[in-house]
């Protein structure tokens, strides 16, 4: 016989990250139907340094899959096991996104995050990834963040290690994106 799979479960049910956060030269806010357009456009210029990288950036993104994955933020944010804030830069441009997964377990919380091709080697990911790994350790059931990277993915493999988490293991997965080595790096909080 089987042993059933427990479900993550919400990690705070009832409690939720902010909606909005004013950062160092930026802003993480919720996404809104309205973007989808606008996420488009900064997946489709970023689109060459994502597909390596990004199951989702596989094949070219059309408007449908934007409308889809903001419609999956508006409805798992009330589940308390995904959060997503896009990144909107001081002019207004939308240059990115950050999310909080609850899907590594119990006390494991993971995020996931691109930028914008022209938004890279400002700090802006860092400082972002700072305030979500906050925010994450501040909710009732967190005890850890981790952050998944393929070992090849030096650019995204930086920003744990800026913010002073430490690899704490390799594992051999089946690559889901052309650029993956098939090596994760799980990097988690000290």
């Amino acid at each position: 016989m089987t042993e059933p799979v427990e479900q993550p479960k919400a990690l705070a049910p009832g409690v939720f990250p902010p909606e909005v956060a004013e950062l160092d030269g930026f802003r993480l806010r919720r996404p809104a139907p309205a973007d989808a357009v606008v996420l488009l456009d900064a997946v489709t210029d970023s689109f060459a340094e994502l597909h390596p990288w990004m199951p989702w950036a596989t094949e070219p993104v059309e408007l449908a899959n934007q409308e889809a994955f903001i419609t999956r933020c508006l409805e798992q944010w009330p589940t308390g096991r995904f959060f997503n804030w896009f990144i909107i830069d001081a002019g207004g441009a939308l240059i990115g996104s950050i999310s909080l997964m609850d899907r590594i377990g119990p006390g494991g919380v993971e995020i996931g995050y691109w930028l914008r091709t022209g938004a890279t080697g400002r700090g802006v990911m860092t400082r972002a990834a700072a305030w979500v790994t906050d925010v994450a350790l501040s909710l009732e059931g967190a005890d850890r963040v981790e952050i998944h990277c393929d070992a090849q993915n030096v650019r995204s493999a930086a920003v744990p290690r800026r913010l002073g988490f430490r690899l704490d293991r390799t594992v051999s997965v089946e690559p889901s994106a052309p650029g993956e080595s098939g090596l994760r790096q799980i990097w988690v909080t000290s």
